[in-house]
């Protein structure tokens, strides 16, 4: 028997969680023949068939399933291994990061900065998405953290609640002074993407306040919210810790309806199985990282 090969294990667990060969190859950053040919050699080094594979996809078979559990008994040895025995500042791995708009201008640099000084030789990669998005590409297993509106309701995944974002309503410095504040939500409504939970709650209490007339644009680009704005070509309900900047540049001003959309709620989530302290300790520090930008943000902004 030829002695077996702890990534031929990592890929087979892969296709097992992620239910094909396709799918695993995206989870591991491999081309789908890289993972047909582990899987045969693990195959070949068992002497044995691991899938019956069928048009309807890939399952177990008995000897497939005996395996999955020591599969499973490797990769939590493992990752003991990584945790307790090999020094952070020698570990190289690959972290895939996936995080809305709003977390990306405002402290995610800080979060990468404390990754790299624990992980010296951690490989980050982030994308910026909305929410939507994020959590399908999570269960996917196309990235390993995804910091978004959440919580994310299922089984498989682990949320940490992170320090909220409290919105304000926004016009143009240059704009007229209006008696009746009110009267601003007669204009254009610069708003998140449209598959975004933000966007289906202010349309909801927009209808509710305003009326069905009410002339809603999404935007997948809050900077573009805050240009907009600026130029007087609409107002916009946004969060109070990315437009104090422009506010205090006297570029556009806060104004006050009697009421403002609920504050956004953002999670740290990550799948539990395989089981990464790597990606556990990111999510934490996202959590430690969101509190202390929140302390700041209490500091400059002490009326809020």
């Amino acid at each position: 028997m030829t002695p077996l090969n702890l990534a031929h294990l990592h890929t087979f667990l892969a296709v097992v969680r992620t239910g094909g060969v396709r799918r695993a190859a995206v989870s591991l950053n491999l081309t789908q023949p890289a993972v047909t040919a582990r899987i045969r050699n693990l195959e070949d080094s068992l002497q044995g068939t691991l899938f019956d594979r069928e048009a309807g996809g890939m399952t177990l078979t008995k000897q497939g399933e005996r395996l999955l559990v020591y599969a499973e008994k490797f990769e939590r040895l493992q990752e003991m291994i990584e945790k307790d025995v090999i020094d952070p500042e020698a570990l190289e791995r690959h972290l895939r990061i996936g995080v809305s708009e709003t977390i990306a201008q405002c402290w995610l640099p800080d979060l990468i900065s404390r990754l790299h000084r624990r992980f010296p030789r951690l490989e980050i990669e982030f994308n910026v998405d909305i929410s939507l998005d994020l959590r399908e590409r999570l269960l996917g297993r196309e990235i390993d953290l995804a910091i978004l509106l959440g919580p994310i309701s299922e089984y498989t995944v682990d949320n940490i609640e992170l320090p909220g974002f409290d919105l304000a309503w926004y016009v143009a410095a240059s704009a007229a002074i209006e008696k009746d504040p009110g009267a601003y939500l007669t204009r254009p409504v610069l708003t998140y993407a449209r598959n975004t939970r933000p966007y289906r709650e202010l349309r909801e209490l927009l209808y509710e306040h305003v009326g069905p007339d009410v002339s809603i644009f999404p935007s997948s680009s809050l900077s573009a919210c805050f240009r907009l704005v600026e130029a007087d070509l609409g107002i916009a309900a946004l969060p109070r810790a990315l437009g104090a900047d422009y506010v205090a540049a006297g570029r556009i001003r806060e104004f006050n309806p009697g009421w403002v959309p609920p504050p956004l709620r953002f999670t740290a989530s990550w799948l539990a199985e395989p089981r990464s302290h790597m990606v556990e300790f990111a999510a934490h520090a996202a959590r430690d990282v969101a509190q202390e930008y929140r302390a700041t943000l209490d500091d400059r902004m002490p009326d809020r």
